[in-house]
Parts: structure tokens; C-alpha cells; sequence
């Protein structure tokens, strides 16, 4: 059985959300407060959390923020009347893997719940050591052989993911995804960009190449190099 952790101060919303995800076979801890949810959250056996942002004590954004800073990685539903563009990207660039504004219907939030418990299971581990490379997730820093790589966030989520798919084409639409938070391809080059100067850090001249680009296809990291 699948274990959901919802932080929502409404009890009706949060009852009718609990009741429709029990139906599905989820089992539902229920939470009203930040602090509650950050302690509920540090248990292995949560596997999504939905998270309302307006709350008494304070923005829902902030308790995904804390977990990641934590080193969790757990998927992140984020609920909230606030449905801009603007909320919406402020709720993915804080950590959140999809957003939901309300009013909703409980059919999609369950939709979306399925959708996020189908992307692959990583390790939740903040230190991973392949090859030449160290990569120190809750620190916010990386080495190559010893020589420290002067990555911006962005860059280290992304080196993460790579490092977690050794010897796979990685492609755009899964970095768009998966690690800026688009349910959309935009028409834009950033995936190249960012992916250039992670290339630049990562593989020093004289070094063997550890991130490839497949023309037309993505990126592979390969662990052997």
C-alpha cells in the first residue's frame, strides 16, 4: 500500500481528499501544520506528499523547501487557490513536482497522484560516489578526482540525475520533466545551455569524457569514462 502524507488545514477539503485516496487503496497521515508534516515526513515509508499552500502557520512551498534542503526527495503535489502562471512556476522552482490549483476534482487530483507515483524510484541517498566523481547532495557540492566543480543548483540536480542513469540517453523532455518541473516543452534552448555549462565543469580538458551528448536524441553519463 502506497503511504500519502496531505498537509491541508481545511477539514473538509481534507476529509474529502482522504476518503477519495482511501478508496483507491492509499493509505492517508493527515496533517494541519508545517512543523507536523516536516516530522510526519522524515519517515521512509512516505511515498508522495499533497501539500496546500496557504496555511495558519505559514506557506506550504516552505515545508518542501526544508525537506529538500533535508535531503528528501519524496514527490510533491502542491494544492493552492493561487493558479497564476507566476504561483504556478514559484510552486515548481520550490521544490514541487506538479501543482494543482483549486478548485479541483478529486478525479484529477487522484489522476496526478498515479502520474507522480509512476516515475521511477531513486534512492533518497544525499552522497553518491561514482567513479571520479563525489557528489555531496545535502552540502550543495561536488568533486571530480578531488577537484571541486563550482556547480549552481541547477547544475547539481542535474548532474544527480544523470549520475542516477549511468549508461542511458537521457533526454530533454525527461530533464524538462523531471528536474525543471514542465508539464510542457518550452520553446526555448535551456536544456542546452544548462547542460553546456555542466559539461564544462564536469570534463575538464585532458579528462575522459563523462557526459555525452547524443545528437538528436539527449545525454548519456557514462560511469566507465
Amino acid at each position: 500500500m502506497r503511504h500519502i502524507l496531505l498537509l491541508e488545514d481545511d477539514p473538509g477539503t481534507a476529509n474529502e481528499i482522504a476518503l477519495e485516496l482511501a478508496t483507491g487503496g492509499y493509505a492517508v497521515t493527515h496533517c494541519t501544520t508545517i512543523d507536523d508534516a516536516f516530522r510526519a515526513a522524515q519517515d521512509d515509508a512516505v511515498d508522495l506528499l499533497i501539500v496546500d499552500r496557504q496555511l495558519p502557520d505559514g506557506e506550504g512551498l516552505d515545508l518542501i523547501a526544508r525537506l529538500r534542503a533535508a535531503g528528501r526527495r519524496t514527490p510533491a503535489l502542491v494544492l493552492s487557490a493561487l493558479g497564476s502562471l507566476d504561483d504556478r512556476v514559484r510552486g515548481l522552482r520550490a521544490g514541487g513536482d506538479d501543482y494543482l490549483p483549486k478548485p479541483f476534482a478529486l478525479v484529477e487530483l487522484v489522476a496526478r497522484v498515479e502520474a507522480l507515483l509512476r516515475r521511477p524510484n531513486e534512492s533518497r541517498d544525499t552522497r553518491l560516489i561514482v567513479g571520479p566523481l563525489d557528489l555531496d547532495l545535502l552540502g550543495g557540492s561536488a568533486t571530480r578526482s578531488g577537484r571541486a566543480l563550482d556547480l549552481l543548483p541547477r547544475e547539481l540536480k542535474l548532474l544527480d540525475y544523470l549520475v542516477r542513469r549511468p549508461e542511458r540517453i537521457v533526454t530533454r523532455s525527461m530533464l524538462l520533466r523531471d528536474v525543471w518541473g514542465y508539464t510542457f516543452e518550452p520553446n526555448s534552448n535551456v536544456v542546452d545551455v544548462h547542460m553546456g555549462r555542466l559539461r564544462r565543469k564536469v570534463d575538464a580538458e585532458g579528462e575522459p569524457q563523462l557526459i555525452r551528448n547524443v545528437r538528436g536524441q539527449g545525454y548519456v553519463f557514462d560511469a566507465g569514462a
